[in-house]
């Protein structure tokens, strides 16, 4: 089989996106890859399409091996593949032992041809075992600019990916990501372990993509004016959680406000926002995955026109119409800024990619975001002494432990901020000495406390003793410990329970979103954060920063021509639409 014939099979395409065929190409021939595409680019073909291939052509190396950071995005692949017959697992943190057993088990006996994890499942020695025994014919990092500690988002967990090659020895890496400096492209390649360097890249250049900034002291009046000029589908993206919910509920409440102050027919703009049943919902972290799930699908689906989100809201999406991306808040970086704009206009027509600009306001943020990213390291050393004090881990102990961490009462009984402790746990996390998660979810767990022979004293509803009974069948340990039960993500199930667990039939902890913690050494008595941890990450937080900041602030230069030259690409052209461009050009005209 060749790679079109795979590409006309599976996926009915005729022929590859620009770049694929060389990608598929270099890596058939066992070359470790690093490919560099823009956000929507096609990047999941260039490893699916040679995985195929070589699955057809030799059983031995039918599996490939993704690595990617995101589980909502493990489980849309997997879901769509599969739909195309093609078969594929996912091991993420939160399956039980026995699912991860079962789908390593397909992958090593069974025609499968995928299996997602994230980067810390590498870390278990029972997963990296089971994975030496695989038919393993390619390794795939997606989002590989988080390998390196210079770039936007680096997750000390993709470290793990070098040392899991020398267990699949001749196995070909495809690294893949749509952000990446100069800089970061040559880390990726030597932390990944790459025989030769080897970089193939598509031009970062979006020319369906118009990049504005609006200047303005009124965020909330420029961000409705926006929505009533450019319609179809948009992103809002702020920095925080508390923002995401108050500005989607403003924006609900006042979508119709009198649009004389726009310039609209009145009646024109209500006829279009008619075809939504929920102008705009919001969306973090903090929500369940269901929660998380049914939003973005309600988006997704066209129910719903505008997600107000923080960054969360980001890797999967794959929405072709998005018309507009608006960034509420400064970004961190043009990496940051480059990937999230880049998920407007995917369908090749014309989208706006929008930053909303304070100046005074949006430079004393800035100036205080450093401080609470990079807090005095006293103070990082005085949060890990006190997170340990919290969790009651004695001097020499805690090795392995995992803790449900509640940030509000850390805070609250230890006196600490509570940005600057979260960037703190960050910063130990970078250095090694916990694994801090903030989006860590909690499964529903359930556990019977009235003796069997006893139910029929409590006058149970039919559904309730239904499923009394389904959850004794299905989990046999339910009488002496609490059990994950699968069944709680069932609204309707979920609310039997806690109809149960209010007579006191059942003991029932719902699923939740919150942090956890744990330890990856002994509690020491003194830590020690190097400099690369620290003062050279901090240094290039703010280098970052600026950058954002100077991209903001300028109006002699094209957009696209500064984003682009910050990525190395030093030769382009002026895009001829961006805000600057459009203003030069009136000036032209007008003298």
């Amino acid at each position: 089989m060749s790679p079109r014939e795979a590409l006309h099979t599976y996926f009915g395409y005729d022929d590859f996106r620009p770049l694929q065929a060389e990608i598929i190409e270099s890596v058939l021939a066992g070359r470790d890859t690093l490919a560099l595409m823009p956000t929507g680019g096609g990047k999941s073909i260039c490893f699916q399409v040679p995985t195929l291939v070589m699955g057809h052509n030799n059983p031995e190396k039918r599996l490939c091996i993704v690595i990617t950071p995101l589980i909502a995005l493990m489980r849309d692949q997997v879901a769509n593949l599969q739909a195309r017959g093609i078969h594929s697992a996912a091991v993420y943190t939160g399956m039980s032992r026995d699912k991860q057993r079962v789908a390593l088990d397909n992958c090593l006996y069974g025609p499968y041809h995928f299996l997602y994890c994230s980067p810390e499942r590498l870390e278990s020695e029972e997963f990296r075992k089971r994975l030496a025994q695989l038919p393993v014919g390619l390794i795939a990092v997606d989002e590989a600019h988080c390998i390196s500690q210079w770039g936007y988002d680096f997750r000390p967990s993709y470290l793990n990916i070098a040392a899991v090659r020398a267990l699949l020895p001749g196995v070909p890496v495809l690294a893949l990501t749509a952000t990446a400096t100069p800089e970061t492209i040559e880390d990726i390649q030597a932390k990944l372990g790459f025989e030769e360097k080897n970089v193939l890249r598509k031009s970062f250049r979006r020319e369906n993509l118009h990049y504005v900034v609006r200047r303005t002291d009124k965020k909330e009046e420029q961000l409705m004016h926006i929505l009533s000029r450019v319609q179809g589908s948009a992103i809002v993206y702020v920095r925080n959680r508390k923002k995401a919910q108050e500005l989607a509920q403003w924006l609900t409440k006042n979508y119709e406000l009198p649009i004389t102050n726009y310039q609209l027919p009145i009646t024109n703009y209500k006829l279009r926002i008619t075809n939504y049943e929920l102008f705009a919902d919001y969306y973090h972290a903090g929500l369940t995955t269901q929660e998380r799930n049914e939003r973005q699908q309600a988006w997704t689906e066209g129910r719903t026109r505008v997600i107000v989100a923080t960054n969360a809201f980001g890797m999967g999406i794959d929405k072709p119409d998005v018309r507009v991306v608006i960034h509420y808040d400064l970004p961190n970086s043009p990496e940051s800024y480059y990937q999230e704009a880049g998920r407007a206009g995917r369908d090749g027509k014309t989208a706006y990619a929008v930053l909303l600009f304070d100046e005074q306001e949006d430079k004393a943020r800035a100036r205080k975001r450093i401080t609470d990213t990079y807090p005095p390291k006293e103070f990082v050393e005085s949060v890990y002494h006190k997170t340990c004090d919290f969790l009651q881990i004695g001097a020499g102990s805690g090795l392995g432990h995992r803790f449900a961490l509640h940030m509000d009462q850390l805070c609250h009984v230890m006196r600490l901020p509570v940005l600057q402790t979260y960037s703190a746990l960050h910063i130990l996390t970078q250095a090694g000495y916990i694994h801090f998660e903030e989006e860590h979810e909690t499964q529903p767990r359930v556990q019977i406390r009235v003796p069997r022979q006893a139910l029929g004293e409590y006058n149970l509803s039919h559904e309730q003793a239904e499923l009394l009974d389904k959850l004794m069948r299905s989990y046999s340990g339910i009488y002496t410990d609490l059990q994950y039960v699968r069944e709680a993500d069932d609204r309707k199930t979920h609310e039997l329970l806690v109809s149960l667990a209010q007579r006191g039939i059942i003991t029932y902890i719902p699923r939740s979103v919150g942090c956890s913690l744990e330890m990856t050494n002994e509690r020491e008595a003194e830590i020690y954060l190097p400099p690369a941890i620290f003062e050279e990450r901090q240094a290039r937080f703010v280098s970052k920063l600026k950058a954002m900041m100077e991209y903001a602030e300028q109006g002699q230069f094209c957009r696209e021509q500064l984003l682009l030259a910050y990525f190395g690409e030093t030769d382009a052209v002026a895009c001829g639409h961006c805000d600057v461009c459009l203003d030069l050009a009136h000036r032209v005209i007008a003298e």
